[in-house]
């Protein structure tokens, strides 16, 4: 092979130097390494031509300089991660950065499953049930004292038990008479409606929305026949074993407001005394 006459970049002399062909083109050491060869990302100077180049997500580094920047160990054909852009081995990441199991505390190494909860990681074997033992898995569990409990054995030590159905309550009770209470369970004792969160009222120990006392129990208005339920402060007037809504205690015949005023009976309807005066 002929020795080529001249650099294809600056046309210096090859004659017994040394040149590294590029696309079949000629190069001096001087031209090729200014330009086809990087700078280090680590040591920033140039790897020349006789330096391996070690190439990861478009960056260079020596050979030498592909290490772990926690221990500085080489990981050339070596297994790493990139924490913040930075090259880190196994044993490194392990150690500093994977999350510790919070019931053996050894590291939950990357790649495997782990169970995690409130900021807490468990490995897959380790998060059980603190009485039975038995693997939690991704069944509801109740957490106390830093300890994972299943439902069945949270209830058997530590759950109050719902006066009606006389079950475990694990969240959510409603405390009524100061006994606990499924929220499910405390309802209307007449149409069966739940009444947590809800207005009710109680007779006889039971417990009553709204509109089931006020049809069951409240009396009912002489003038529009619906039940004066007295909750709240309402106002109503009573008079001869008769109860009226405040604004239904109204003059039968011109309808003017008889709160506060005399009045007239006659039979079943009350008048103003003008309008009492023609009956």
């Amino acid at each position: 092979m002929a020795v080529p006459r001249g650099c294809s970049e600056c046309q210096v002399s090859l004659y017994g130097l040394q040149y590294i062909l590029k696309e079949e083109r000629p190069h001096c050491i001087k031209c090729y390494e200014t330009l086809c060869c990087n700078n280090c990302v680590a040591c920033h100077k140039l790897i020349g031509h006789t330096s391996k180049d070690v190439t990861f997500k478009d960056l260079h580094w020596h050979d030498d300089c592909f290490t772990c920047s926690k221990c500085s160990h080489p990981l050339v054909n070596q297994p790493f991660v990139t924490k913040d852009d930075m090259l880190v081995c196994t044993a490194c990441y392990r150690n500093q950065f994977s999350a510790k199991c919070s019931a053996c505390l050894r590291t939950i190494l990357p790649g495997s499953k782990k169970m995690e909860h409130k900021g807490n990681s468990w490995h897959e074997s380790c998060f059980t049930c603190k009485s039975c033992q038995q693997p939690v898995g991704t069944r509801s569990f109740v957490q106390k004292d830093a300890n994972n409990y299943c439902l069945g054995c949270y209830g058997k030590h530590f759950a109050l038990q719902c006066v009606h159905c006389e079950k475990p309550i694990t969240t959510g009770g409603v405390s009524y008479y100061d006994q606990p209470w499924h929220k499910e369970c405390f309802v209307c004792i007449g149409c069966k409606q739940q009444l947590a969160g809800q207005r009710f009222t109680s007779r006889d120990d039971s417990a009553y929305c709204f509109d089931c006392f006020c049809n069951l129990f409240a009396k009912k208005c002489a003038n529009c026949t619906t039940p004066i339920s007295g909750i709240g402060g309402s106002k109503y007037i009573s008079f001869k074993q008769r109860q009226w809504h405040h604004d239904c205690f109204n003059c039968k015949r011109c309808c003017v407001s008889l709160v506060g005023r005399d009045f007239l009976s006659c039979n079943e309807d009350i008048f103003c005394p003008d309008c009492g005066k023609d009956i």
